[in-house]
């Protein structure tokens, strides 16, 4: 067996005329399994990822529950809205030597100090970070370790403070230890049901160019054999023979993937994927998962080798094909189909925006099995089309003939190229969707627009309007006090009392004085039936349970607001002037300052933080609707874009390639017939008009399945995370057209190879 198998590995390089051959197919065997087992660990270390996260995550949670002899830290969570980017500030103060410290840091930081990440402190002497750094005063002393980031791009630091500082603030927490116990692995299913197809997409291509490279030069593998028969050895041998050719590529590939993945490692530390980045040393694939790749990988090329002699025979004197034409099985391909399609229908009968992990479990199964069926089909609905063909040119007839033979092996390469049609009909729908999805609520603004809104302590208010004042920017500053009401009926709303001036920030007032209530609608209805004349209570939820003021009727007078001329911040809420509650006293609210700009708001924005920088985490500050939402979303998208662009080309030109071996494959092998045919008189154009035909049809076939297994796909998928279905016929006529060109392109370079093997020499023999 050890003689066998290392004759097989000195036929995979031998010499003379068939070198070329034997080392291109090496080459490419190498070249498949390289990147099958690259994306394969890349895939599998996913699990490694989201576990080393989740429990650093687990690692950083703090435990409020008195422990004795411990002194407990002073822990207040402070989340800074930069405009585009959000920096979670964490304000803490020990009360003793033995106070807790979090993960991630050495020591904790003195009043003044900054502990942050490396993103943070990079993004906090930006141009984009500067209102985050005049909020978040102090000097940066140190670094967060790993320890105490959940990713590699989190935007985090520390703050030190005083004891007396936290200690009456709001929302501190009195911190004894760090840590909580993990409940398992936790993936997230809404990305399971996008991944999936993904996974699918990427690997399928892969894995059929493995296949498709190990079987090269069958022909000429056969011939040897024969020889070999010829000099004594058995069927069996053959067949071990075969298998050590094959096997000598695919080592090579997994020794090749396994270096191209420890190279890539650092690279993926450094990648953005939508707004999130990695650890590059968390990017380690399971044991057992990588010593299943090591071996499923290359017997998956050994094995289509082997497989294809399955109907030939060996003989000393020659090869003899087995010319009996076999009935293709359909039933497991049928059964993928239709399981697929009834996992897909199955969650069209859920409510949308579901979120359920059923449901995204469901998907993500029903997408992956849709996907592959497309692939066992093709063959199928190929020979189903040509053995209803008839007549036409003699380059068509010559393709047609030919896959009426043989279609198998052409169906199954382009399957490969189909499957990435459909999947980029997935996700160039839903980055359409996504890119054109309208923002939910109403979009109507004031005149100047909101650039800024502040959550203010009810005893700091005026120290922030006077900080404001000093603002450089030119910006209006409208008071507005927020409290809650609760009707008879247990039911609650919000009334939000300001000047007429403050609340025309919130909605669009025809008419306005001093007594004057409105009610904004919400989900088209209006609410001044229902709360006009009903007594309602003032009601604090700060304690345990609910605290109850003085009472307040709705006047009957009260004017509707149609939901479409307010903010989407105030639907459903009643807007009342301070003479409308007839001095009545109200119980502790939110304060809010509205800052208005009628220039740059995003400037406005900024110099806002910096003026109100000295009342630090007392006060709350967000970004007026529309301020950097569209940056954002925008960002999201373009990235989202560019890495379909890169998957896209990456996995199209693999799947092409798959196609050009396969020409290729096919010249050589029918070279004799080819030179025959030429001989004849039939010129090389009609041949290669041929080779065109015989590539194009099973593509446009394939071309059919992908758009209607894409659209089968994406539909659910788009339900599911709550996006309309908008079917971009200029995507569909671009993937369709990357087909087209991918087989002219194939042609094109199988041309030379054509014309050497129509040459008058091909015919001679020995």
């Amino acid at each position: 067996m050890i003689r066998d198998l290392g004759l097989g590995l000195r036929l995979a390089v031998g010499g003379g005329r068939i070198s070329g051959q034997a080392l291109l197919r090496l080459a490419m065997t190498t070249l498949g399994v390289a990147m099958a087992v690259t994306v394969l660990l890349t895939a599998a270390s996913v699990v490694n990822v989201v576990d080393a996260q989740q429990q650093r995550e687990a690692g950083q949670v703090p435990v409020t529950e008195p422990t004795s002899g411990v002194d407990p830290l002073y822990h207040l969570s402070w989340f800074v809205d930069a405009g585009e980017e959000y920096v979670q500030t964490i304000v803490v103060a020990p009360t003793g030597d033995d106070s807790p410290v979090p993960p991630g840091l050495d020591r904790l930081p003195e009043p003044g100090e900054i502990v942050a990440s490396p993103a943070a402190a990079e993004f906090l002497t930006s141009p984009e970070g500067q209102s985050a750094r005049a909020r978040i005063d102090g000097t940066v002393v140190g670094e967060i370790a790993k320890a105490g980031l959940a990713m590699a791009d989190d935007l985090l630091v520390y703050v030190g403070a005083t004891p007396e500082e936290l200690r009456t603030a709001d929302h501190v927490d009195t911190v004894y230890a760090f840590g909580a116990e993990r409940s398992g692995l936790e993936l997230n299913v809404t990305a399971a049901a996008l991944v999936a197809p993904l996974a699918v997409v990427l690997l399928l291509p892969l894995l059929v160019f493995v296949t498709t490279a190990s079987r090269m030069g069958a022909a000429q593998r056969e011939r040897r054999l024969a020889a070999l028969r010829l000099m004594g050895v058995s069927t069996r041998q053959v067949r071990r023979i075969a298998a050590a050719e094959s096997l000598l590529g695919a080592v090579a590939g997994l020794v090749l993937g396994g270096a191209l993945f420890a190279a890539l490692r650092p690279l993926l530390g450094r990648v953005e994927l939508f707004g999130l980045r990695f650890f590059a040393e968390d990017v380690v694939p399971p044991v057992v998962a990588a010593v299943v790749i090591a071996v499923l990988v290359p017997a998956l090329a050994v094995g289509a080798a082997v497989f294809g002699l399955r109907h030939v025979v060996v003989e000393p004197l020659g090869v003899v094909r087995q010319g009996q034409a076999r009935r293709r099985r359909m039933g497991w391909r049928w059964v993928l189909a239709g399981l697929g399609a009834a996992l897909m229908v199955a969650t069209l009968f859920v409510k949308e925006r579901s979120n359920s992990d059923l449901v995204g479990l469901i998907l993500a199964a029903g997408s992956g099995l849709l996907l592959i069926s497309v692939a066992a089909l093709l063959p199928w609905a190929v020979e189903k089309l040509v053995a209803r063909l008839h007549g036409g040119s003699p380059a068509w007839q010559l393709a047609i003939r030919r896959l009426q033979l043989e279609g198998g092996t052409a169906s199954r390469v382009v399957s490969g190229l189909v499957v990435v049609l459909a999947g980029a009909i997935l996700v160039q729908t839903l980055v359409a969707a996504a890119s054109t999805e309208e923002p939910q609520g109403s979009q109507w603004q004031p005149t100047p627009a909101v650039a800024a809104e502040l959550g203010v302590p009810g005893d700091r208010v005026e120290e922030a309007r006077r900080l404001l004042a000093d603002t450089a920017e030119d910006v209006d500053v409208h008071h507005l006090t927020d409290a809650s009401l609760a009707t008879a009926d247990g039911a609650s709303t919000i009334v939000r009392i300001g000047d007429c001036a403050a609340l025309a920030t919130l909605a669009q007032l025809d008419s306005c004085a001093d007594g004057d209530v409105f009610v904004v609608g919400v989900d088209g209805e209006s609410h001044v039936e229902h709360y006009a004349g009903e007594p309602m209570r003032f009601v604090e939820y700060t304690a345990e349970e609910p605290q109850y003021g003085p009472t307040w009727t709705v006047p009957g007078d009260a004017v509707a607001v149609p939901e479409e001329r307010a903010s989407r911040f105030a639907a459903g809420s009643i807007l009342a002037t301070p003479a409308a509650l007839g001095g009545i006293a109200l119980p502790s609210g939110l304060e809010t300052l509205t800052v208005t700009a009628g220039g740059d708001r995003a400037a406005a924005y900024h110099a806002v933080a910096a003026a109100i920088s000295p009342l630090k985490w007392d006060v709350t500050m967000t970004p007026g609707p529309n301020v950097f939402e569209e940056k954002r979303i925008d960002d999201v998208i373009a990235t989202m874009k560019g890495l379909l662009l890169t998957a896209s080309l990456f996995v199209l030109a693999v799947a092409a390639l798959s196609l050009l071996l396969l020409s290729i494959e096919q010249i050589v092998a029918r070279r004799r017939p080819l030179a025959a045919l030429s001989a004849s008189g039939v010129p090389v154009s009609v041949l290669a008009r041929s080779a065109l035909w015989q590539n194009a049809v099973p593509v446009v076939v394939g071309v059919v399945l992908a758009v209607v297994a894409g659209l089968a796909v994406t539909l659910p998928t788009l339900r599911y995370i709550g996006l309309d279905l908008t079917v971009d016929l200029g995507l569909l006529a671009v993937v369709c057209g990357a087909a087209v060109v991918a087989v002219l392109v194939t042609t094109a370079l199988s041309l030379p190879l054509l014309r050497q093997a129509t040459r008058l020499e091909a015919l001679r023999s020995e």
